[in-house]
């Protein structure tokens, strides 16, 4: 087989898979997904329950002698006794654990959303070998073409965009723990990783809602535009690449 057939045996399983993607694929996927949602790790929406406790206790007050105080101008004073916070060489109590429940839900969501970004990718491939060589006139099929696949590629480009989101939420968590490690006393950066985990427990259902909505909008707009997807013109057997 030279190099011709191999890329034409390609085209050909690329458009087999996808068209099974599309008949059975999609609508199995969308049952999985409302099904998911319906499990009690998605459906009960209650944030106590990603509530984690960050193993930082609060350290014994170290009351200020006046003997510390420097006695001279006030602007000095004002520098001896600025907060500058504790040293962290290490915790007492151990690690700062990740949120354990948010990291289930995680390790769920996952998956799903890499196969959202594959699926998509396959179908715009499947539509970008259907469409025919430029011509002039009879371009309402190509424009339908192109039209569905736009949308597939906001698909893909979103999906891809959800997994940076996962990443950022690490990374914004563990700024704040760090806050609370230097300033234990401090009960606000406590709170602020409390919201933290709240925001990210409604953003994966929220990611999990928008995959199954995304999986219903490709099914729908590919199976009623099937055929001007398959033939955009009446005669294009021949142009087709």
């Amino acid at each position: 087989m030279n190099t011709l057939e191999k890329v034409q045996d390609y085209k050909d399983t690329l458009i087999k898979k996808a068209e099974v993607l599309i008949e059975a694929g999609f609508p199995k996927k969308i049952v999985e997904l409302n099904q998911l949602l319906s499990t009690e790790l998605f459906s009960n929406r209650k944030f106590a329950s990603v509530h984690s406790d960050l193993n930082i206790p609060v350290p014994d007050f170290i009351p200020i002698k006046e003997e510390d105080i420097d006695d001279g101008p006030i602007a000095k004073r004002s520098k001896t006794l600025e907060i500058s916070g504790t040293k962290v060489m290490a915790l007492s109590s151990g690690t700062v654990s990740c949120n354990e429940a948010l990291c289930e839900m995680i390790k769920i969501v996952k998956p799903i959303i890499r196969e959202l970004v594959e699926d998509s990718n396959l179908l715009k491939m499947w539509i970008s070998f259907m469409i025919p060589k430029i011509e002039d006139g009879n371009n309402f099929g190509v424009s339908i073409q192109e039209d569905t696949l736009s949308e597939v590629q906001a698909v893909e480009a979103e999906a891809a965009a959800y997994f940076d989101q996962i990443s950022r939420y690490f990374l914004s968590r563990a700024k704040v723990v760090t806050k609370v490690a230097k300033y234990p006393h401090i009960e606000d950066y406590r709170r602020a990783v409390v919201e933290f985990d709240e925001k990210e427990c409604l953003t994966l259902w929220l990611i999990l809602c928008e995959i199954r909505n995304r999986y219903s909008a490709l099914h729908d707009i590919v199976t009623k535009n099937m055929e001007k997807l398959k033939k955009p013109r009446s005669c294009n057997t021949e142009s087709l690449y």
